[in-house]
């Protein structure tokens, strides 16, 4: 089983990295920000107090976060383990995680402000399936257009620039601190965000002491 969080600054790429671990192991992928859009959505009970909170780039409070997190987690359907994305993000919840659940890493996706701030401002999102884009790396065929469906391409309400300088004082001041915190008990693997796709999960996999590239099976060779 594998426990894994993985942290970085929104715009790191850590969703694109949890999902490819998450295929390889076998593992849930938990994401604090799937959740919350999910329950924007569907105009759930929480949905009024995340969505003030994501629009103005604050982060959602602590007592939310904690609840959602532990209802998840609590579901136990990671029988191979889990990978945790956005979470924890400040030194209370890093606390009451550490407290709850034994972990076998943390890892740590580190890019600089201005690759976050040119990344985030290049989303786009499908209003008719929920489809991400970047117009950096992952270009529509037909602009403003999905690729799945057809839907209209779309800035998400949260990634204005005032909001994102909002999200990265955050990070900084709050969640930055926390890889302390994991450092000083020996958990935190650092990888250089600003590389290709496969030359992070390639990263990722060597400080975690996996073997790459994958191990054939014995079916590879019958094509």
């Amino acid at each position: 089983m594998h426990k894994y969080v993985i942290m970085g600054a929104q715009g790191c790429g850590k969703g694109t990295q949890a999902k490819l671990l998450a295929e390889r192991f076998d593992l849930v992928h938990i994401s604090v920000g799937d959740i919350f859009r999910w329950n924007i959505q569907n105009h759930t009970k929480l949905a009024a107090r995340i969505k003030r909170c994501v629009d103005a780039g604050e982060l959602v409070g602590d007592d939310i976060v904690a609840q959602i997190v532990h209802a998840r987690l609590a579901e136990h359907d990671w029988n191979f383990g889990f990978i945790l994305d956005g979470f924890p993000r400040n030194h209370t919840q890093a606390t009451f995680f550490l407290e709850s659940y034994d972990i076998d890493a943390v890892i740590h996706v580190a890019v600089s402000d201005d690759v976050v701030k040119q990344r985030i401002m290049s989303r786009r999102l499908c209003q008719r399936c929920g489809l991400d884009y970047n117009l950096i790396h992952h270009r529509p065929e037909v602009p403003d257009r999905c690729d799945v469906c057809g839907g209209e391409l779309v800035t998400r309400d949260d990634d204005n620039e005032e909001a994102v300088e909002g999200r990265l004082r955050d990070y900084r001041e709050q969640t930055e601190p926390v890889l302390d915190l994991f450092a000083r008990k020996e958990l935190i693997v650092t990888v250089d965000g600003t590389e290709s796709v496969e030359a992070v999960h390639q990263a990722i996999l060597t400080a975690l002491g996996h073997a790459w590239p994958p191990p054939s099976r014995p079916d590879d060779a019958r094509g």
